[in-house]
């Protein structure tokens, strides 16, 4: 199983991005697909997750700018971000997890199978 996270980048406070995160050996729509971003010297939390009947959590922080979405096609899962926050930098990292995992469970990193390698998001103010 590979999960290869991109679209990281530098952007100014109130920007966008989208961030992509590409399985293979794995299907993405079979899955719990999660989201966990980690902020230099600080534990790794969870951003959001999208489960296999479409349904998609958020932490407080991000709920209303962030939105997770996922093409079955592609085999991708996709974070978009906006009004982005310079609180918001992290290495951003895609998991996939049991497709049964329960909502409770969901914001745990423990709880995921798979991770990808991260993306460097940097938001300046």
């Amino acid at each position: 199983v590979q999960l290869q996270a991109s679209g990281g980048g530098l952007v100014q406070a109130g920007g966008s991005l989208r961030l992509s995160c590409a399985a293979s050996g794995r299907t993405v729509s079979s899955s719990v697909m999660g989201w966990f971003r980690q902020a230099p010297g600080k534990e790794r939390e969870f951003v959001g997750a999208i489960r296999p009947s479409g349904g998609t959590t958020y932490t407080d922080s991000v709920k209303g700018r962030f939105t997770i979405s996922r093409d079955n096609a592609e085999n991708t899962v996709y974070l978009q971000m906006n009004s982005l926050k310079p609180e918001d930098t992290a290495v951003y990292y895609c998991a996939a997890g049991n497709g049964r995992l329960i909502m409770s469970t969901m914001n745990r990193a423990g709880a995921y199978d798979d991770w990808g390698q991260g993306t460097l998001v940097t938001v300046s103010s």
